[in-house]
């Protein structure tokens, strides 16, 4: 058994800063070294073991273990998932669907900024409250890219929509698991996630018309961008209040489709925006029939992803389950059960688990994969033997950033293991009342680190809840800030940009991604920062 250490150099501050050493090498690797992001996150893994075993004196076995679990975590599931959402989508060009849904959008609007605001923001959106996890990057840039966007921009473009939608990612979970690690109520805790990111939430679309088109822009599409911006964001606000976090991606998106769809029937721009080398905009019109049949993938796979959502299919992969035998639990040598955490971040001393669990049906890249299947089935330009080819072309282009996302996984979990991550927060956490203006800060490290905000959570908002206590201020204030923070880092977040830089075809020019969205990253934590810290006098 080994114990944890939170301040292995005697000054929690230096300790703190020492532990982010490996966060702020792989940062700067991408965007000022430039270098790929295999070579980043190898040289980064190897700064990890080392701080790990000489500066918190984690014993090599144990390091060792939680590196492996990481990459294991990295290969399942989010490598699955990520391979099956590439999959659907080359199966889909493959078909001759996308020809469709391409013909299908450009028929509400030939103006590419609607068109952005429609795929990367409301049909994004959806895709993330359906599924997460990376899956609407993956298929949203891919979708732009087909419609003439170049591949850099469109990756920025479906990342940048991403912060709209983040937080209430995958039905809900980050927010569930949020109130739940941290012990506060979830009903509260919802409340102060309307407070803090709904606000930002309505000038999403606005930035992503001014980067697309500057203040030009703006000015010619300024009633879709008031339209959708309030409507977007009040119905996530309402679903939130009334119903909860589960639904909050699934009802605005849906509704915002819908709505921008009958808008553009009696509105369009006066000067239509094409980007430069998009295709020519096609005379055919597709019937309803052919417009629903293209989309029909992405049907199966929402209603597949909401039955594996639903309580009782969940309940049958309970431990008591009539399918609980499909979800094997493989603990980790030297590691399950042998690294005590301790307080503060834990309330009494306790053994952390290392249990790799390999859901084979009720993991997300288990749906997506049954809408593989019946997408290939259903199509008649695609044989079973066109469907293997195009999954072989996918593992051979997708092998570089599955093994980075591995890679960073295992640096995550090092962290997570040794202390390090728990070191960063109580370093945060020392600045006594003023940490409100910090705390965003925690959850955006934590989703750089390990890429999900359920994850972050998870690592910290029991901290946060604990640190609201010790300061005097609202405990459910202090848990929507690390979720609201963490979301803003998934623009940034090393697996966010290796699954977008796959979906365009652009392995490889990771840090040239990274680069595009970092600044606008680090504005949303500032604003996320300060609204905190003038919420925390108020409530």
């Amino acid at each position: 058994m080994w114990q944890q250490t939170y301040n292995p150099l005697g000054n929690l501050y230096l300790s703190a800063l020492v532990a982010a050493l490996p966060i702020l090498f792989f940062l700067v690797a991408l965007t000022f070294l430039k270098l790929k992001g295999l070579t980043a996150a190898i040289a980064t893994l190897a700064l990890s073991v080392g701080m790990a075993f000489l500066i918190f004196h984690m014993p090599m076995e144990k390091v060792l273990g939680a590196a492996i679990f990481g990459i294991l975590g990295g290969l399942w599931p989010i490598g699955y998932i990520v391979l099956m959402a590439v999959w659907l989508y080359r199966l889909a060009v493959k078909s001759g669907k996308f020809d469709v849904i391409r013909g299908s959008i450009a028929t509400i609007s030939d103006d590419q900024r609607i068109q952005v605001i429609l795929i990367a923001f409301c049909f994004g959106a959806f895709l993330e409250g359906a599924a997460g996890f990376g899956v609407p990057i993956a298929i949203c840039a891919a979708l732009l890219v087909e419609l003439g966007f170049k591949p850099i921009k469109a990756a920025m473009l479906c990342l940048l929509a991403n912060a709209a939608s983040g937080a209430y990612g995958a039905i809900g979970i980050p927010v569930l698991v949020g109130a739940q690690q941290g012990g506060v109520d979830l009903s509260e805790m919802s409340v102060m996630m309307i407070a803090i990111v709904q606000l930002s939430t309505l000038f999403v679309p606005l930035l992503l018309i001014l980067v697309l088109d500057g203040f030009r822009g703006v000015r010619e599409t300024w009633p879709v961008l008031i339209l959708i911006g309030l409507l977007f964001s009040g119905l996530q606000a309402l679903t939130l209040y009334l119903i909860g976090p589960e639904l909050t991606d699934i009802i605005a998106p849906l509704a915002s489709m819908a709505t921008l769809a009958l808008f553009m029937q009696f509105w369009q721009p006066k000067q239509i925006y094409r980007e430069t080398g998009a295709p020519p905009v096609s005379a055919q019109r597709w019937s309803l029939q052919e417009v629903i049949s293209a989309w029909s993938p992405f049907y199966v796979l929402t209603g597949v992803v909401l039955l594996w959502s639903v309580p009782q299919f969940k309940g049958l992969f309970a431990g008591d389950g009539l399918l609980a035998a499909t979800v094997l639990k493989l603990p980790i040598p030297f590691l399950h059960m042998q690294v005590e955490e301790l307080p503060p971040i834990a309330s009494s001393v306790h053994a952390l688990p290392a249990v790799w669990n390999v859901a084979l049906i009720s993991a997300p890249g288990t749906a997506i994969l049954i809408a593989v299947i019946v997408t290939t089935l259903l199509s008649s330009r695609l044989s079973l033997w066109d469907s293997f080819n195009q999954f072989r072309t996918v593992v051979r282009d997708l092998w570089s950033p599955l093994t980075m996302i591995s890679l960073i996984m295992a640096v995550a979990y090092i962290a997570n293991f040794s202390g390090a991550s728990s070191s960063i927060g109580l370093g945060l956490a020392e600045s006594g009342r003023i940490f409100p203006l910090i705390a965003p800060v925690i959850g955006w490290l934590g989703v750089f680190i390990t890429g999900s905000v359920v994850n972050s959570n998870t690592l910290f908002a029991h901290l946060q809840s604990v640190t609201a206590t010790q300061i005097g201020t609202s405990q459910p204030l202090l848990v929507a800030a690390n979720t609201s923070g963490g979301v803003m880092a998934k623009l940034i977040s090393p697996q966010s940009i290796a699954i977008a830089a796959a979906a365009v075809g652009q392995v490889g020019r990771e840090s040239e991604i990274m680069r595009t969205t970092l600044l606008y990253s680090l504005a949303l934590l500032a604003y996320v920062c300060v609204w905190t810290f003038m919420l925390s006098f108020t409530v």
